[in-house]
């Protein structure tokens, strides 16, 4: 799947997002698969709680995750979130909107290059995620196994300069 020609890729907030939006978003299993730091069923107050805590992000950073939308449908939502003195790299989509993720993450990437604050990224993924070819061609290389929350994360650097 790629984004057409007509379709149109636009950043927005995720407080923009109708709530059931995003409700219906995380709590659909496939999305759960591969994030094992997602334990509990989502309701509106987990909603408004993941909501506050990223726009807590932008207050603080002046940078977070955004909401996506293609032709304004909202698709899924990352970006950068601050992690100590590294800015960690996010995306979740919509299973059903999994195929945009190249083009996503291609204009993220742009951005990141473009920023003077994001010397490079880093990406902690699960160990089920065993298709890890489309980082490598990105030019990500890997850190370390680390441990948060609790739960074991590959990390993938990826210089940005």
């Amino acid at each position: 799947m790629t984004l057409e020609n007509k379709s149109k890729l636009t950043f927005a907030r995720l407080s923009d997002v109708p709530r059931d939006e995003i409700l219906s978003h995380m709590s659909e299993p496939r999305v759960a698969e591969h994030m094992p730091l997602l334990t509990t069923l989502w309701d509106q107050q987990a909603v408004s709680e993941f909501v506050s805590a990223k726009e807590a992000c932008w207050e603080r950073e002046g940078l977070g995750h955004w909401a996506f939308l293609i032709d304004g449908c909202y698709v899924g939502w990352g970006g950068f979130q601050k992690e100590g003195d590294e800015w960690d790299f996010g995306l979740v989509l919509r299973p059903e909107k999994f195929g945009f993720g190249p083009y996503i993450v291609k204009e993220l990437l742009e951005f990141a290059k473009a920023d003077v604050r994001i010397p490079f990224v880093t990406f902690l993924l699960p160990p089920s995620r065993k298709n890890l070819r489309g980082l490598q061609r990105l030019g990500a290389s890997f850190v370390e196994t680390v441990e948060y929350e609790g739960h074991e994360f590959l990390k993938y650097k990826l210089d940005t300069v």
